[in-house]
C-alpha cells in the first residue's frame, strides 16, 4: 500500500513539474470579497445588516473564447421602476454601465470587438446612449470611478452600436449567450434595452 501511495505522489508531482499532464486548480486565483475598508470578509461568519448592503452590487463574469480570456467586472444598479434611458440615464451623454467602479473588460490576448481591433489590455467602459445608435468607448483608464467620463484622449477604440429590445431585466447584466468557436457575443442588459458587441479573437 505503501509503495502504491508513494507512486502515485511521484507520478502528480511529475506531472506538475510538466512531466505528464497537470490540471491547474480553477480556484487557485479566486480571491475573497473585501469590504469598503479593502479587509477581506468571510461570508460564512458576518451578517450584513439589510440597511448596509451596497444598493448596486458587485459582479465578475468570466468567459473562455478559445484561449482567450475575458474578464468583466461591475456592479450592478436596479431598475426599481424607474424610467432608465432616457430617464436616470441621459440620453447624448456618456455614461459609464454600472455603478461605483467604472465597469471594466480584461483581455488577455488581441481581440476584435465589433469588427475593430484591440489590444490585450484592461480597459474601462463608457457608452453613451441615444434613440438610435450607441457609442461605445473603451477607454485606457482601466481603473476608474464610474464618473466622470476619463475623456477621449484616453480612449482606446470608439464605435457606434443599435441597441436592441428585449425581455425586461431588472438588474443590469452582462452575459455571452453565444461562444462559437473563435467568436462570441457580449450583451449588457437593463430595462429591456440590450448592447450587444460582437467578439472574435485570433
Amino acid at each position: 500500500m505503501k509503495s502504491r501511495c508513494a507512486s502515485l505522489t511521484a507520478l502528480a508531482i511529475a506531472g506538475c513539474l510538466g512531466l505528464t499532464s497537470c490540471q491547474r486548480d480553477p480556484g487557485r486565483d479566486v480571491k475573497p470579497m473585501t469590504r469598503g475598508d479593502g479587509t477581506s470578509a468571510s461570508p460564512a461568519t458576518e451578517i450584513i445588516p439589510l440597511d448596509k448592503v451596497a444598493k448596486s452590487q458587485p459582479a465578475i463574469v468570466g468567459q473562455r473564447i478559445a484561449n482567450t480570456d475575458i474578464t468583466i467586472t461591475y456592479s450592478r444598479p436596479v431598475a426599481r421602476g424607474r424610467q432608465l434611458f432616457g430617464g436616470i440615464v441621459p440620453y447624448d451623454e456618456v455614461w459609464d454601465p454600472g455603478a461605483d467602479q467604472a465597469t471594466s473588460l480584461a483581455f488577455s490576448r488581441d481581440v476584435q470587438v465589433n469588427g475593430h481591433a484591440l489590444r490585450a489590455g484592461k480597459y474601462s467602459l463608457w457608452v453613451i446612449p441615444r434613440t438610435t445608435a450607441w457609442t461605445v468607448i473603451f477607454s485606457n483608464a482601466a481603473d476608474a470611478y464610474h464618473t466622470p467620463y476619463p475623456g477621449e484622449a484616453k480612449d482606446a477604440l470608439r464605435f457606434d452600436v443599435t441597441p436592441r429590445a428585449g425581455q425586461h431585466t431588472e438588474t443590469l447584466t452582462y452575459d455571452f449567450p453565444i461562444v462559437e468557436g473563435k467568436d462570441a457575443e457580449l450583451d449588457m442588459r437593463w430595462g429591456t434595452t440590450v448592447l450587444p458587441l460582437s467578439l472574435k479573437v485570433p
